[in-house]
């Protein structure tokens, strides 16, 4: 599922980076990459289809086309597939998309992703302290 309404629309409710436009946020401005995203839907009227449930479908489909470019690779090759421009340019393209529904599905839930990434991190530190047992893989 797809927070486009039709067909012919675009693949992917992600804005075309263009670094040299005057004014484009950079990679550290979330909320205004929020407001780009909003203002980008805006325009093509999408926002009716960018209801919590849609927009949490559609992340799940990009992670899903992100785990597609490592599927049958070996643990080996996939360390190294930044280094085909094809693959490296495949994995920046599902990685924005992740991105972008991720944070257009903060947007319309209201939740600060950096604070809820940060809360979390907490968490994971006071349930996984440092210096405890650690697993090898294959354990």
């Amino acid at each position: 599922m797809t927070a486009h309404p039709s067909p012919d629309a675009p693949r992917s409710s992600v804005p075309q980076p263009d670094a040299t436009r005057p004014g484009a946020p950079g990679a550290a401005d979330l909320p205004a990459l929020q407001r780009r995203l909003a203002d980008f839907a805006a325009a093509r009227n999408w926002q009716p289809y960018h209801t919590p449930k849609n927009l949490a479908a559609a992340l799940s489909v990009e992670a899903a086309e992100l785990v597609e470019i490592f599927q049958w690779l070996t643990p080996e090759e996939s360390a190294r597939v930044m280094d085909d421009a094809g693959s490296a340019h495949r994995v920046r393209d599902e990685v924005a998309d992740v991105l972008a529904y991720l944070l257009q599905l903060c947007e319309v839930l209201g939740v600060d992703p950096l604070e809820a990434l940060a809360a979390k991190i907490e968490r994971n530190e006071d349930r996984f302290p440092a210096g405890g047992a650690r697993r090898t893989p294959g354990e």
